[in-house]
């Protein structure tokens, strides 16, 4: 068991807020989607990444790949699930850090599988149909990705987890499936690694939408209500504040949530009015690479106005 120590939420602020956002100008835009989009279409192109697939395979030897050149330090967690039914299969969180040594961190997350079932209730045809997950997996891989680029070619001032998690769709969100369902979230959060923890956390979930709206989450709310309205400030000083709506509307049990029960500030900026959410038509044709710039420009915005870019 490891003790967690909370900071007081007047000291969190003062660390994290550095004056007021609202009042400072936004960094510069440094996120090329250009970029990123084309990893939307590499990971579909693996095929579905269900646990234990050889697509699920493929994507991991790929993700290790991108990241191991990019990070300072790369965590590779495996382990082995075995499901309610008593399947088992080999799982992978990948940790992505940057500026290893520093003591203020922020992290920045996304799940890196997809859903074995086609079980959106929008969906009328054969529910056996795996998700190819272009939107609800890839787009957040994708946006990490580049982030660890730019991370990598100018190091943040500050340190940043880039955490890809495993095994978070595979089962069900209510009754016995609820184990075999944000399966890499709750591993890392009972396997954390050594350093400090993070000061916030930000869960990117389906962010690809080319009709792209992210309300507030009704969990990241009620968790950590102060990094939702810090990320929905930064996003208004981008000008974003048509997509980054200042108002709540669904509540998603997410990976957030089981950072959150460690005493991570996590939250969830996920565009959760996706008509192709669990279905098989959530290909790469849905999303765009117009909104995998408003959310690298966020993402990268808030880790430099934490700490400027080192020189």
């Amino acid at each position: 068991m490891r003790l967690f120590r909370l900071l007081p939420l007047a000291l969190f602020l003062g660390v994290a807020c550095k004056g007021d956002p609202a009042a400072a100008p936004p960094p510069p835009r440094e996120f090329d989607a250009a970029v990123a989009f084309p990893h939307i279409a590499t990971q579909v192109a693996f095929g579905p990444r269900i646990p234990g697939t050889k697509g699920h395979l493929a994507q991991q030897a790929w993700l290790e790949a991108q990241l191991r050149p990019l990070a300072d330090t790369l965590i590779i967690q495996s382990w082995t699930h075995t499901t309610a039914g008593g399947v088992s299969f080999g799982l992978k969180n990948f940790v992505a850090r940057f500026n290893p040594a520093a003591q203020e961190r922020l992290m920045f997350l996304a799940h890196w599988d997809t859903r074995p079932i086609s079980d959106s209730p929008l969906w009328k045809g054969d529910k056996s149909i795996p998700v190819p997950g272009a939107n609800d997996g890839a787009s957040g891989v994708a946006v990490l990705l580049e982030v660890a680029r730019r991370l990598q070619m100018a190091k943040p001032g500050v340190g940043v987890d880039l955490l890809f998690t495993d095994g978070e769709d595979y089962g069900d969100f209510q009754g016995a499936g609820q184990a075999d369902v944000l399966i890499g979230s709750r591993y890392y959060a009972t396997h954390l690694p050594e350093g400090p923890m993070p000061l916030y956390a930000v869960l990117l979930d389906m962010v690809g939408d080319a009709d792209q709206q992210f309300y507030q989450e009704g969990n990241s709310l009620s968790g950590s209500p102060e990094v939702v309205q810090r990320v929905w400030a930064m996003g208004k000083r981008l000008g974003l504040q048509q997509v980054f709506i200042d108002a709540p509307k669904h509540t998603l049990i997410d990976d957030h949530v089981e950072l959150q029960k460690v005493g991570i500030r996590a939250i969830d900026v996920v565009d959760f009015d996706y008509p192709h959410w669990h279905t098989p038509n959530d290909t790469p044709d849905k999303v765009k690479a117009a909104s995998l710039q408003t959310v690298g420009d966020l993402v990268l915005a808030l880790i430099r106005e934490q700490g400027p870019a080192a020189k």
